[in-house]
């Protein structure tokens, strides 16, 4: 049996429940889940892969899960794509992505090996392969890898060189990839083929120069509205007051780039995300133009899951993206509107003290609010609560603040539990939109233009939403559930 068959029986035999997991984020069908791979359509369906460890809840040897939908909101459950079973790639097929082209589903991911040294030291080594399927079985090409290791500049680490992105325009084919120099200083590396096998390399796309963390991981590139974006997620950064925090973390930059000599200028750098549960992001160009993204729901500084928990991991609901007035806006899938049900609105409702309002509660929910007028310091959204469990996020208005706080979420680790984001786009008014799903949350602020993303495993039972003013605000809100069935 081989390592890929034994994997997909392993997943047949091990398949989790449904009920027991989110009803619209991904997660591994069993076992571990990090990063999203593979994100693209290819005849019309849209594939989303996953780095995957299916025989436990822990990181292991990496292999491909594989996911499909039609909507970006319910899923497929498909074979295993990859398992780490060559020459090129025995120590785990890292991240990496996918393109349709006339040969088949090209999937392009890091090959990891490790060499034992004359002197008894391991050398680790990263390089980029390729296999093509049909959309449901993949087959690794002969030749790999196709971006060996020895292809970067002298000086660039061997042993991180992974996370491949790749794209086409007018015929060619173009991949980025993190790298880092002698001085852990992550790079963004370039690189351009015809045929997807031979490439040439062309430059270092975007430099960190020591500013933000350290191996930049999981680059995407792409063109949106008249502008240019990179996103890198940094490992080991440190805090920058309210704008990044410590740890490793998601970087979106906003800029230009030149064709010419390959070089990306950014003109805007800020976190993609703010909460404490967001990394390795993917973009794809879906069929109606839309730039789609969805990230690993999870920190690799903090597993907070319930220990006879059988599954590790999610998914972000798929965010469409778009630039307006220079920065990057975030908002859900259009198509998760198609499963809202039971509509529950309050029109200019004034809010004073802590209470509750009829209709608004639940764990599967879209809750829209916005903060009309009114004369307080502090509004309070609760939820995921009863008599012993509660989480918050509370807009503190003279510091233009929103501080969340998971402490009595029903956590039994000392992990991050508070943290706060400072309001880019202030005025009179500030709107507010929280998805929830079970055991996450994905919070939206004007429109988008920041995010909040953060897990949580409180019981089922805690569903209820509360809201608090230490004054009077007037507040409109409105409220769906959610339901895929």
């Amino acid at each position: 049996m081989t390592k890929l068959e034994k994997a997909n029986k392993y997943q047949e035999e091990n398949h989790i429940d449904k009920s027991c997991k989110p009803v619209f984020h991904i997660t591994p069908v069993t076992g571990w889940m990090n990063d999203p791979n593979g994100f693209s359509v290819y005849k019309g369906k849209i594939h989303l892969f996953y780095q995957y460890h299916p025989y436990n809840t822990e990181w292991g040897p990496m292999h491909w899960g594989h996911y499909i939908s039609d909507d970006f909101i319910k899923w497929e459950e498909m074979p295993v794509a990859l398992a780490p079973d060559e020459s090129f790639d025995y120590a785990g097929c890292f991240s990496g992505s996918a393109i349709e082209t006339e040969e088949g589903h090209m999937l392009v991911y890091t090959g990891v090996i490790e060499k034992e040294n004359s002197d008894g030291t391991k050398e680790v080594i990263q390089h980029q392969c390729l296999a093509k399927g049909d959309g449901v079985h993949y087959e690794k090409i002969k030749d790999n890898p196709v971006i060996p290791a020895a292809y970067l500049p002298e000086g660039f680490s061997r042993q991180d060189f992974r996370d491949p992105k790749v794209w086409e325009e007018d015929g060619i084919y173009y991949l980025v990839a993190g790298s880092r120099d002698g001085k852990h200083d992550g790079k963004a590396v370039l690189f351009k083929s015809e045929d997807l096998r031979k490439w040439e390399y062309l430059s270092v796309l975007a430099d960190n120069r020591g500013r933000y963390g350290k191996m930049w991981e999981c680059p995407d590139f792409f063109a949106l509205d008249g502008k240019h974006v990179l996103i890198v997620s940094p490992m080991d950064m440190q805090a920058d007051r309210q704008e990044f925090h410590n740890g490793n973390q998601s970087v979106v930059m906003v800029g230009e780039y030149n064709s010419q000599d390959y070089k990306f200028t950014e003109e805007q750098v800020v976190s993609l995300d703010y909460g404490t549960d967001f990394y390795a992001p993917q973009t794809m160009l879906a069929q109606d133009g839309r730039r789609i993204m969805v990230a690993w729901m999870k920190s690799w500084d903090m597993d907070i899951r319930p220990q006879e928990q059988k599954w590790n991991g999610m998914m972000t609901v798929p965010r469409q993206l778009e630039i307006k007035d220079g920065l990057l806006y975030q908002a859900p899938v259009k198509e998760l509107k198609n499963y809202y049900k039971d509509q529950v609105v309050y029109k200019e409702k004034e809010i004073s003290g802590r209470c509750t309002l009829p209709g608004i509660s639940g764990r599967v929910t879209s809750l829209e609010l916005e903060l009309l007028c009114g004369d307080y310091k502090t509004f309070t959204i609760y939820f995921a609560t009863n008599e012993k469990y509660s989480i918050y996020f509370r807009y503190i208005r003279d510091e233009q603040v929103i501080e969340y706080d998971r402490t009595y979420s029903g956590m039994i680790r000392d992990v991050v539990c508070k943290r706060t984001m400072k309001i880019k786009k202030t005025g009179d008014k500030l709107k507010l939109h929280l998805i929830f799903d079970k055991f996450s949350v994905e919070l939206f602020v004007n429109d988008g233009i920041q995010t909040f993303t953060s897990v949580f495993y409180t019981p089922l039972e805690a569903a209820g939403i509360e809201f608090e003013c230490d004054g009077t605000a007037m507040a409109d809100i409105e409220k769906y559930s959610i339901e895929l069935d």
